[in-house]
């Protein structure tokens, strides 16, 4: 029987419930396709030490021929939980959808299919290379967890790509953002609404200051801050005590998000003082920035590659992390293409054939142009 093309193996990988965590049954789904293709792969003990029920899979093609750039090619297994089943259908003009009111997950399962499709194609016909590893990570959704515990030394290549970002093929990412989480926790006094208010000190009020204070959404044109949850109180007719803030600040200049944080600080502990309440913050590092030149050899060979398959590059930034923020932290040159995925995340989430199609030819051309580069 034959391996299936890259829209039917998308078709399957998609309809596999795979939320952060939950990523066994596509993991097995993967392992089986490469055995078909004739290749072993090793798995990692990450998922016990990170909370999930599969680890990172690695598999390698060694180079067919010497001189050729070795490149790794990453994608994560793990979507953001699906609200309902996941039925994909292929409308009339060609582009998949879920056919319930939740996401499709392309994000990351188009990039997963496309890899494993190329994959199938390279050895079947028998493609000259310089060597080839794909790595599949689990919790990426959840903060780039399964890429965190991966151990990079086990890699040969230095130059990777992953295909990670919501925008029409030929999006090169260049530079990705540097992030810091804000825990925040106001602490009141409780009272009786009715009876007492006047004795007791609203963690909500002195939180609800602190958001009017800050300066949130789009601050610059590198700096994005974001206050994205908020929970407090214990009844309706109770002061309330407690009132807790997540915030989410990133900025492509790191000293001027090092700066924004002490600014965000500085108004928390204002509303706090104002409010009587006590504030406690933890303050967390996120994923690590980046930033590509143009010369760099992943954007040459990504626009090499991309320009043979039909796709003009267009070179930009992302305000988003992804397992590439790991690699370039670690001394990798890994870079980000955007895959032709559209409204992730949502229920709206959709990729159209034509691109899944062309991103296998784009893989192709990456692996052609590295080993020219490298036979150079």
């Amino acid at each position: 029987m034959p391996l299936p093309g890259v829209v039917d193996l998308f078709l399957e990988l998609a309809a596999i419930p795979s939320p952060s965590g939950e990523e066994r049954a596509v993991a097995d789904r993967v392992l089986a396709h490469l055995s078909r293709v004739g290749l072993s792969v090793d798995e990692d003990e990450a998922g016990r030490a990170i909370g999930s029920t599969a680890g990172n899979l690695l598999c390698r093609l060694p180079a067919t021929e010497p001189g050729g750039v070795a490149l790794f090619l990453c994608a994560h297994l793990d979507t953001v939980p699906p609200l309902d089943a996941i039925e994909p259908v292929i409308d009339a003009g060609g582009t998949i959808r879920n056919s319930n009111a939740a996401i499709l997950g392309a994000d990351n399962k188009a990039a997963v299919a496309v890899m494993l499709d190329a994959t199938r194609r390279i050895v079947a016909e028998a493609r000259p290379h310089g060597g080839l590893e794909l790595l599949f990570t689990p919790k990426e959704e959840v903060g780039l967890l399964g890429a965190a515990a991966f151990d990079e030394s086990r890699l040969e290549a230095t130059t990777g790509f992953v295909y990670d970002h919501a925008a029409p093929i030929g999006y090169v990412v260049l530079g990705a953002p540097f992030q810091r989480a804000l825990d925040v926790t106001f602490h009141g006094r409780a009272a009786h609404a009715g009876m007492y208010p006047e004795e007791g000190r609203s963690a909500v009020v002195a939180a609800a200051r602190a958001i009017a204070d800050l300066r949130l959404g789009r601050l610059d044109a590198d700096t994005t801050a974001n206050v994205g949850l908020i929970d407090g109180g214990s009844a309706r007719n109770v002061v309330p005590e407690r009132c807790s803030l997540a915030l989410d600040l990133r900025s492509h200049d790191e000293a001027a998000l090092n700066e924004l944080v002490q600014e965000t600080l500085d108004t928390l502990t204002f509303a706090a003082g104002v409010g009587e309440c006590e504030l406690e913050v933890q303050v967390r590092p996120g994923a690590s920035g980046y930033r590509f030149r143009r010369s760099d050899l992943p954007v040459r060979l990504a626009e090499q590659a991309l320009g043979r398959a039909g796709y003009g590059p267009e070179l930009g930034l992302s305000g988003g992390g992804a397992d590439a923020n790991v690699f370039n932290e670690r001394g990798l040159a890994c870079l980000n293409l955007a895959n032709g995925m559209a409204n992730i995340h949502t229920p709206d989430e959709e990729i159209a054939l034509a691109d899944l199609e062309g991103m296998v030819e784009v893989t192709l051309e990456l692996v052609q142009a590295a080993r020219e580069v490298g036979a150079a």
